[in-house]
């Protein structure tokens, strides 16, 4: 009994660092395509001719929840900057 305790709480112990491991890994994934978006959109804006700021000002952001967080808000300024020259 003591070795199928111990066999247990192994399996448990490693599919918790797993989970773990996986779970940074989408936050990270997250970050790098919140900032692939920006590129794009910011590209996206050169083409139409427009003048594109795409800089971003990580300062207080610690954690990739809110550097994302950062990234995300400047793809919405950029893509309001999209949708008032496209509807020209």
């Amino acid at each position: 009994m003591k070795t199928f305790t111990k066999t247990t709480l192994a399996l448990l112990t490693a599919a918790v660092m797993t989970t773990s491991a996986f779970a940074n890994d989408t936050v990270e994934e997250r970050l790098q395509s919140a900032k692939g978006s920006v590129e794009a959109l910011g590209t996206t804006l050169e083409n139409m001719g427009a003048n594109v700021d795409t800089s971003v000002d990580l300062s207080g952001a610690y954690t990739f929840s809110q550097k994302a967080a950062v990234y995300n808000a400047k793809h919405a300024e950029l893509q309001e900057q999209f949708n008032t020259l496209n509807a020209q």
